[in-house]
């Protein structure tokens, strides 16, 4: 019966949405690249340390990755938002209750991405471990304690609560693309940084 509603509201959904209209494919395309991007060079650079050696330190090739990462992620809200503005509203959605529970969305999900980057700093937060800048133990401070991977979640409902501010069923569309994307990212991600942490482990205990 899940399956058959989420089919029904999926159906709803793409019959408000023009698939081929060139601002909703920009969008696609940046909400697969940016992970892709970040990953792809993450990796090449644990294995090769190139980025490290061109910039001088793992440091600055980890600033400047961060850096590029963030340059994208402007992008991707940018090409979102006027993949929204470029198509229809949706009345249901076109009502002073629901504006107000996109409100609450953007403010709890800022509050997970911005509460994330505290916790982390700079360099947890964009890859560091892959650059050799690793942490002494796991985060576990608000708001890891309460959520994992809670900068993705966080994202996520910022993308919910600004296309539900914008009453935008194409909105909503991008947002399960974004949380799917995210959820690839994380299967991906995960087993890697724990190797990552499990080999530094590994060393430690052959040098005490």
């Amino acid at each position: 019966m899940r399956t058959c509603a989420d089919l029904c509201i999926m159906t709803r959904l793409l019959g408000y949405v023009d698939l081929s209209e060139p601002h909703f494919v920009a969008a696609v395309l940046a909400i697969v690249f940016n992970p892709l991007f970040w990953n792809v060079v993450a990796r090449w650079e644990h294995k090769t340390r190139k980025l490290s050696k061109a910039f001088g330190s793992p440091r600055l090739a980890c600033y400047t990755l961060g850096g590029a990462i963030l340059l994208l992620n402007v992008l991707r809200s940018h090409c979102f938002t006027q993949a929204m503005l470029s198509q229809p509203r949706m009345q249901s959605l076109d009502n002073p209750a629901v504006y107000h529970v996109g409100l609450a969305l953007l403010g709890v999900g800022g509050v997970f991405v911005l509460s994330s980057f505290l916790a982390l700093g700079f360099t947890g937060t964009f890859l560091g471990d892959y650059f050799g800048i690793l942490k002494e133990a796991r985060v576990t401070m608000f708001p890891f304690s309460v959520l994992d991977n809670p900068m993705y979640w966080g994202s996520t409902a910022i993308y919910l609560g600004w296309a539900i501010v914008h009453a935008s069923p194409t909105g909503l569309l991008l947002t399960a693309l974004v949380a799917l994307i995210y959820m690839v990212a994380i299967v991906y991600e995960e087993p890697f940084t724990a190797e990552i942490y499990q080999q530094k482990a590994s060393q430690a205990y052959k040098r005490s």
